[in-house]
């Protein structure tokens, strides 16, 4: 009896973290269907994990950030310029699809608001000068009450004068960030026991009419990702190509997609997306540099993660939301999901900022990063997929442009 159970353990450390999670999902669900007084006592396992998260998601947005603008490079002569516009143009395109989807098919979640208070914002003027309040906020201040906005400023700033740092600094500067990557993985590598007991006490509290909140949440998610890969990003190849754009859409999606799907990290992606970009006869000198930069900032997949979930929370509190507002959301998603982080449901850890645009406390943005968690089985292996497969669809959209526009100039 007492050899079997290690072996178990064993074995159940030795799955990846994707099936872990579903298997805690399961378990969570049955807990609350058979024995709900239990699963109500569970809840601690996912305040702990929640808390957690809390105090990781402030230190990793500051320290990525200031880590990938102070490690830039400067100087390779490459089509480096008209691939980042697309970057931002697919990202942003990505979170106003994600905007209109919101609206049209409003979620709603459960959330425990009733000892939080929650101050809506009047409208855009309010909204821009709250911003403007938190981008000056003091650095300490920021990290210590997570205003994920000060903190990002604040980053982009660092970053920029330790750019002109010595080579050692910045090395430094790498390793921390890599420090930091490390201890997000080591929380993350609790996100099972987070998501049982947050799953089996919130249905056993709320009901399984819970289930259906994230059954909707999903479908949006899940919808509105794969109109940007099926329809938002063929557009956009086909401007820049003036021909048939799906032979190379399919193909990314095909060789780089499926394969992101599963290893859900668009870092550990890089190697399959260089030597796809070899076969497709891209310019090495552009590719080797496009495709890395690809896998931190080109993230339409992060911002219609944290568009859809921060309108969710939106319409579930009642903030009403006017189109300025919405158009606001869309850049600063944008922005935010370029510095998502690199590990799995990095995205997701950047919700706060979204929602602090709302006024919407820290303590309920991460109930919204924690019910990420619970669909993150379907939702960050979909969205690493449009994440990585884009970085290889506009570095081949790019490379041809601009040889097409140097053979007709020529």
């Amino acid at each position: 009896m007492t050899a079997s159970s290690p072996s178990l353990l064993q074995r159940l450390k030795r799955l990846n973290l994707v099936t872990q999670i579903i298997i805690g999902l399961i378990a969570g669900i049955a807990l609350a269907l058979f024995a709900p007084d239990v699963a109500k006592s569970c809840a601690f396992i996912g305040k702990v994990f929640v808390s957690a998260l809390k105090a990781v998601a402030p230190i990793l947005v500051f320290v990525l950030v200031m880590a990938s603008i102070a490690n830039h490079k400067h100087g390779q002569e490459t089509h480096i310029r008209p691939i980042l516009f697309l970057y931002l143009l697919g990202t942003f395109a990505a979170a106003v699809v994600a905007v209109v989807a919101s609206m049209m098919f409003p979620s709603s979640l459960v959330l425990a608001t009733h000892d939080v208070a929650v101050t809506a914002p009047g409208g855009i003027g309010e909204v821009l000068q709250s911003l403007l309040l938190s981008v000056v906020d003091n650095p300490v201040s920021a990290l210590m009450n997570a205003n994920f906005i000060g903190i990002l400023a604040w980053a982009i700033g660092m970053g920029i004068a330790i750019r002109h740092a010595g080579d050692t600094t910045r090395e430094v500067l790498g390793d921390l960030s890599n420090g930091v990557t490390l201890i997000v993985r080591l929380v993350i590598r609790f996100a099972p026991l987070g998501i049982f007991g947050l799953v089996a006490s919130t249905l056993a509290t709320s009901g399984f009419g819970a289930l259906i909140g994230y059954a909707h949440l999903l479908a949006v998610l899940l919808g509105c990702m794969l109109f940007v890969a099926l329809v938002m990003n063929p557009v956009i190849v086909f401007w820049k190509l003036r021909r048939n754009p799906y032979p190379l859409v399919l193909t990314c999606l095909r060789e780089s997609g499926i394969t992101a799907f599963f290893t859900r990290s668009s870092a550990a992606n890089i190697p399959v997306n260089l030597e796809l970009s070899k076969r497709l006869g891209l310019h090495e000198d552009t590719y080797s540099v496009s495709i890395p930069l690809g896998a931190t900032i080109n993230m339409a997949g992060a911002a219609i993660t944290i568009t859809v979930l921060t309108l969710a929370a939106v319409h579930t509190l009642g903030i009403a939301v006017d189109i300025p507002t919405a158009i606001l959301l869309s850049v600063v998603a944008a922005i935010c999901a370029c510095g998502a982080s690199g590990v799995a449901g990095g995205s997701l850890l950047l919700i706060p900022l979204a929602c602090s645009l709302f006024g919407i406390p820290s303590e309920i943005a991460m109930q919204v990063v924690a019910v990420g968690f619970i669909i993150g089985v379907l939702q960050d292996s979909a969205e690493t997929a449009l994440n990585s497969s884009t970085d290889v669809l506009f570095t081949a959209a790019a490379c041809l442009g601009e040889e097409k526009k140097a053979e007709r100039l020529a």
